[in-house]
């Protein structure tokens, strides 16, 4: 029997495009409707149909609903003055478009906060949002939540560069107002479950993870999984303007945006009703393995970017220090030969060990003496063999992290070093040959990881620059 058609709008925002995926894969009829279709072409799957338009626009809203028997709304704006305006304006005409082409349920995502404890704005427009939709007549599920765990989201890439960066934290009194959190996996879980409840099920559910913290407890167990020793201390006074300046210098969240944020955060945002336990076949996880996922998920998200692809679209810049993508500091470069894919890569293969590193090799063994000295592994341990490398083996002072046969190595370091740190190199046909890519990444720990990562940016764009022509020039060499 073919499943009925679902309309999705935010599916460019970070919870929508993880629901849109999760869709997909169920194999649901999904319908994108976007005021930026050109962000969404070539990443949907060849059945979600994509409908352009704006929100505020009561004919598109209209016709983008038509056929749909279901529709998730994740609109919400954050940014200009009139941004509750413009979440009434959209909500009563979404409301009243889905009700006029005969939608059969609404899910929203709204907050989670009590209007007795005088709520921000920000969380007054997320429950007006829910309140009219429900006066269209259309049953709406309404799933209110507290901030959202998971690699990318707002909250939670504001808690991670606020620890990441400042080893002593002045805490304003909203550091320890407290939250239930929910682990992004749960809340699409609960999304994605909430077509399939029973009709006259339409209420307003609140989901959360079992943990009720502080938004300090999560700062701290970031902390602990990360290693990080870091100071908390509390202080009466920090008002939603000075908070938000301060979280523009420190974290990637804008000013403007961070004080609408910093603004909701004075109010608790905890489950009064477990309703939803009951309703929903959902165990969400506490708030140590929502943390330990997030970091997984973005190592691993991470470590699927293909740089060759990444540089050419998004255009890195040559700067000082390199780029930053998200935490992680990046150093790219490149060069092309008129060589096979597989001659490109062959001495890549054969790197470290008693090859050596193609360029600076006294540099790199000083290295390595002064990582025994520091307590390390130095470059004593070389390589199990001369040409074949594969996942888990130990190179020098690296591991290989990934290994593809004449495309892709990744090592990373074991060395001493305050942070994480991988060393990338990619073979990938151009026309006329192959380009060759080496790419330095380092996650810093703290002060003292930036401090360890600029001060030595001249002698590592230095070496990592010479061993790149050396690799380039021994691939040729071989060839010739």
């Amino acid at each position: 029997m073919t499943k009925p058609l679902v309309l999705l709008t935010g599916a460019t925002g970070y919870v929508g495009g993880r629901l849109l995926a999760e869709l997909e894969r169920r194999s649901v009829p999904v319908r994108c409707f976007t005021r930026r279709p050109e962000a969404l072409r070539g990443r949907v799957a060849p059945s979600t149909e994509i409908a352009a338009g704006d929100a505020l626009d009561a004919a598109a809203v209209r016709q983008a609903l038509e056929g749909a028997s279901a529709a998730y709304y994740l609109i919400h704006s954050m940014g200009g003055e009139d941004f509750a305006a413009r979440d009434r304006e959209s909500a009563r005409i979404f409301g009243e478009a889905a009700r006029e082409v005969g939608v059969r349920r609404i899910i929203y995502l709204g907050g989670l906060g009590e209007r007795a404890s005088g709520l921000s704005e920000h969380l007054r427009s997320r429950q007006e949002t829910g309140e009219l939709l429900r006066r269209s007549g259309v049953p709406v599920v309404e799933l209110r939540a507290s901030i959202v765990i998971g690699s990318g989201s707002l909250s939670f890439e504001m808690i991670r560069a606020l620890v990441e960066r400042l080893p002593v934290m002045i805490c304003p009194r909203w550091v320890a107002v407290q939250t239930q959190p929910i682990a992004v996996e749960d809340l699409i879980a609960y999304l994605v479950a909430a077509l399939d409840l029973t009709e006259g099920a339409e209420r307003i559910y609140e989901i959360g993870g079992p943990d009720r913290v502080t938004y300090g407890d999560l700062m701290r167990e970031y902390a602990r999984q990360r290693g990080l020793r870091r100071v908390l201390i509390p202080v009466p006074l920090l008002t939603p303007r000075l908070s938000s300046l301060w979280l523009g210098l420190v974290t990637p969240v804008y000013a403007r945006v961070g004080r609408k944020l910093v603004d909701s955060l004075r109010n608790p945002t905890v489950i009064r009703d477990p309703a939803a336990l009951a309703a929903f076949p959902v165990k969400p996880r506490g708030v140590r393995e929502a943390i330990a996922r997030a970091l997984v998920n973005e190592d691993e998200a991470f470590a699927r970017t293909r740089w060759s692809d990444a540089v050419s679209s998004s255009g890195l810049t040559e700067r000082y220090g390199g780029d930053l993508v998200g935490t992680r500091l990046v150093d790219s470069r490149a060069t092309v030969v008129t060589l096979s894919p597989a001659a490109a890569f062959a001495p890549i293969r054969r790197i470290g060990g008693d090859t050596g590193w193609y360029y600076g090799n006294l540099l790199w063994r000083l290295r390595g003496w002064l990582d025994l000295l520091a307590g390390g592994v130095g470059l004593r341990r070389g390589r199990r063999h001369a040409e074949d490398l594969g996942p888990g083996d130990t190179l020098d002072f690296w591991r290989v992290e990934s290994f593809e046969p004449d495309r892709l190595l990744r090592l990373r370091a074991e060395m001493r070093v305050p942070g994480r740190a991988w060393l990338q190199f990619e073979v990938t046909p151009v026309e006329g040959g192959a380009e060759i890519r080496q790419t330095a990444i380092f996650d810093a720990s703290g002060l003292l990881g930036l401090g360890y990562w600029y001060a030595l940016y001249p002698i590592h764009r230095f070496v990592f620059a010479g061993m790149l022509r050396g690799i380039a020039e021994r691939a040729l060499e071989a060839a010739a």
